[in-house]
């Protein structure tokens, strides 16, 4: 059996990823229900939200399913508090010290998960205990690495330093692709963007066409000062530049983000001064379908994959 299947005891070795706004007991539930394993994305929630959608995740589902943290957020404490009393199994963490909750998680009986973006803080993350690893290449939306090393080049050069179960991250929409990121090392694979883009998201009609719409070379990598993030261009990502080029400083880049971005654009559904988290791979997203059918289909084209390449020789 696949390490990550058994590490979580899912059918499939595809996680979807815990977006912020995208991620809500729906998707994670759909997730799970189809084979994949689900999370609840809590960065955009209070703790009191993230307790009514665990809750609410529990009762869609009775396969497992887990919790993203981003380890930057005051409310962490209250979050991580919150799992343990509901009993969740598997929290992956983000933006963040990886040695901070591990131990403590790890006591309670949870399995952990960190991501990664470069070779430094996988080790970290090795160092701290963590069950797996995720890498995330420079192709995916929401926070990201300042190095830009793409997903191609960061899971062999991940796989080289560690034992450690290898999740791959960024531009992964499809059969093709997955294949791929375990040709390279992975163990399995997180789906953000496909997922984002389904009929369960949390996310607001206007910015799932958006992503929809999305062509080539339409998003970019912004806010490195800050938080480095792939976004859709659009007015508020030319704010953005204006104020980098005029040399502005981290903190007046937080002051524009201060005004609810996110949440503006990806809950809200204002796609114009909002901020639109979306990776490279949106560029290739063209419907919004049942996490069901993105299932199927992702297996249909891996399978069909490993058929077409078995005997491939050079």
């Amino acid at each position: 059996m696949n390490r990550i299947n058994k590490l979580f005891n899912i059918q499939y070795p595809i996680i979807q990823g815990g977006m912020i706004w995208c991620s809500g007991w729906k998707l994670a539930s759909a997730v799970s229900n189809a084979g994949g394993l689900g999370l609840i994305g809590t960065g955009s929630m209070y703790p009191e939200v993230a307790e009514e959608h665990i809750k609410k995740c529990k009762a869609a589902t009775n396969k497992p399913f887990g919790v993203n943290i981003p380890l930057l957020y005051p409310q962490t404490d209250e979050i991580v508090s919150i799992v343990l009393k509901e009993g969740v199994k598997i929290v992956f963490t983000s933006a963040g010290n990886p040695a901070k909750y591990t131990s403590l998680l790890k006591e309670n009986g949870v399995t952990v998960v960190h991501v990664v973006a470069n070779k430094k803080f996988a080790l970290k993350a090795v160092e701290a205990g963590v069950d797996a690893i995720v890498a995330e290449g420079f192709e995916a939306g929401g926070h990201n690495g300042i190095e830009e090393t793409t997903t191609l080049v960061l899971i062999p050069m991940i796989k080289k330093i560690t034992e450690t179960p290898l999740i791959a991250a960024g531009g992964i929409a499809s059969g093709q692709a997955i294949y791929a990121a375990m040709a390279l090392g992975a163990d399995g694979v997180q789906i953000g963007s496909r997922f984002a883009a389904s009929v369960e998201s949390s996310a607001h009609p206007n910015f799932l066409n958006a992503i929809v719409e999305a062509g080539d070379g339409d998003t970019l990598l912004a806010l490195k000062q800050v938080v480095p993030v792939r976004l859709i261009k659009n007015e508020f990502l030319q704010q953005v530049q204006q104020l980098e080029k005029s040399g502005a400083t981290k903190e007046e880049l937080i002051k524009l983000l201060d005004r609810g971005r996110a949440k503006k654009g990806m809950f809200e559904g204002d796609t114009s001064v909002g901020e639109l988290e979306i990776g490279q791979v949106s560029s290739m997203i063209d419907s919004i379908e049942p996490v069901e059918k993105i299932m199927k289909k992702l297996v249909a084209e891996f399978n069909e994959t490993s058929n077409n390449l078995s005997g491939l020789k050079l």
